[in-house]
């Protein structure tokens, strides 16, 4: 690349420059990045996909930065119904999850829609409808850089919980390679989540067509401005940019009777809407949160950067934010999104 910026490698398109940036558009590129990283006498790289849910340093990066470009899907028959799915680091989670529904497989449906790529979907576990990727996914395999060598990581070794895995835990020690899904010939996974069941017109429990609940997912993320659109006034974001965060029983009870949305995650944790404080505290869509920092005209959960936006002034508005939700209701907001750069 051409005079790298970590701007031109985020969706958010904010961060300083970077030292050096190497793109990977083939695995077999893999063994000459390490190759040059070794001879180079350098740290571990800073390895992202889309860039889809980082706030990259106004500083930039000191160290080489790669960018995985990989794509690619193989699909092995296991038994009548299951399939093993094996995708490149690279390749674009959408692109997944419609491939899905064209073959009927089950399992990764709610996660239509979802920006970022499949290498990037394990370290947050992404998820989305009540559905995540710890659902379906069978292995990873991943460079070590603290070893120095490709491992083959079972999903139950991954520690995926919430939004949460081992590797967001380790940044810097590793970076994902392939991920392989046991996705099901069957219709979709029974609803669980409630505007998506009504989205659909049908009860929760029920069992649609993977084809339709992937559109139906669309659709509803469409519609409440979740779809990542590179050309629309929301384009600079990073999606929703806090974690519902988890309250107490006595909480629960309290802001549920307020209206807030509570539900239980898939750790069993009692988690409140976000979005709804954040509203309950007087933000609202398309509000001014700081010099080029605003909630998007669709959601207030989402922050978009504009003309004038820093990175330092994006992180300054979700400290911002946190801290009038705090005062006000007693309860912590986690940001999202993770921070990148020197």
């Amino acid at each position: 690349m051409d005079h790298p910026t970590l701007a031109s490698m985020t969706t958010l398109r904010l961060g300083g420059p970077v030292a050096n940036a190497l793109r990977v558009p083939d695995p077999g590129d893999w063994a000459e990045l390490v190759r040059t990283i070794a001879d180079r006498q350098e740290r571990a790289p800073l390895t992202l996909g889309h860039g889809s849910n980082v706030i990259a340093s106004d500083a930039g990066h000191e160290g080489t930065v790669v960018a995985m470009n990989t794509r690619g899907i193989t699909a092995e028959r296991l038994d009548d119904t299951t399939v093993a799915v094996t995708v490149q680091a690279g390749h674009p989670l959408a692109d997944l999850t419609g491939w899905a529904a064209t073959e009927h497989l089950a399992g990764i449906e709610c996660l239509a829609g979802i920006p970022g790529t499949v290498g990037a979907a394990p370290v947050q576990n992404a998820g989305a409808y009540g559905q995540q990727i710890s659902d379906t996914l069978d292995r990873l395999t991943a460079w070590d850089w603290n070893a120095g060598r490709l491992r083959t990581l079972p999903a139950r070794v991954c520690r995926l919980r919430h939004r949460d895995s081992r590797f967001k835990n380790a940044p810097g020690r590793w970076t994902v390679l392939t991920a392989t899904f046991h996705l099901t010939r069957s219709p979709a996974a029974p609803l669980t989540y409630r505007p998506l069941a009504d989205e659909l017109g049908v009860d929760l429990g029920t069992r649609p067509p993977v084809a339709e609940v992937t559109a139906a997912v669309l659709a509803n993320r469409h519609r409440r401005g979740l779809l990542l659109d590179p050309h629309g006034p929301d384009a600079r974001q990073v999606g929703s940019v806090f974690l519902n965060p988890p309250v107490t029983a006595v909480e629960a009870a309290r802001w549920s009777a307020a209206g807030c949305p509570v539900h239980t995650d898939s750790d069993g944790r009692l988690r409140a809407g976000a979005d709804w404080l954040l509203e309950h505290v007087g933000y609202r869509p398309g509000c001014r949160i700081a010099d080029g920092v605003h909630c998007s005209e669709r959601r207030t959960l989402t922050l978009t950067a504009h003309d004038g936006a820093t990175a330092t002034a994006f992180v300054q508005a979700l400290a911002d934010l946190a801290a009038r939700v705090g005062s006000t209701t007693g309860i912590t907001l986690r940001p999202e999104p993770v921070l990148v750069g020197t």
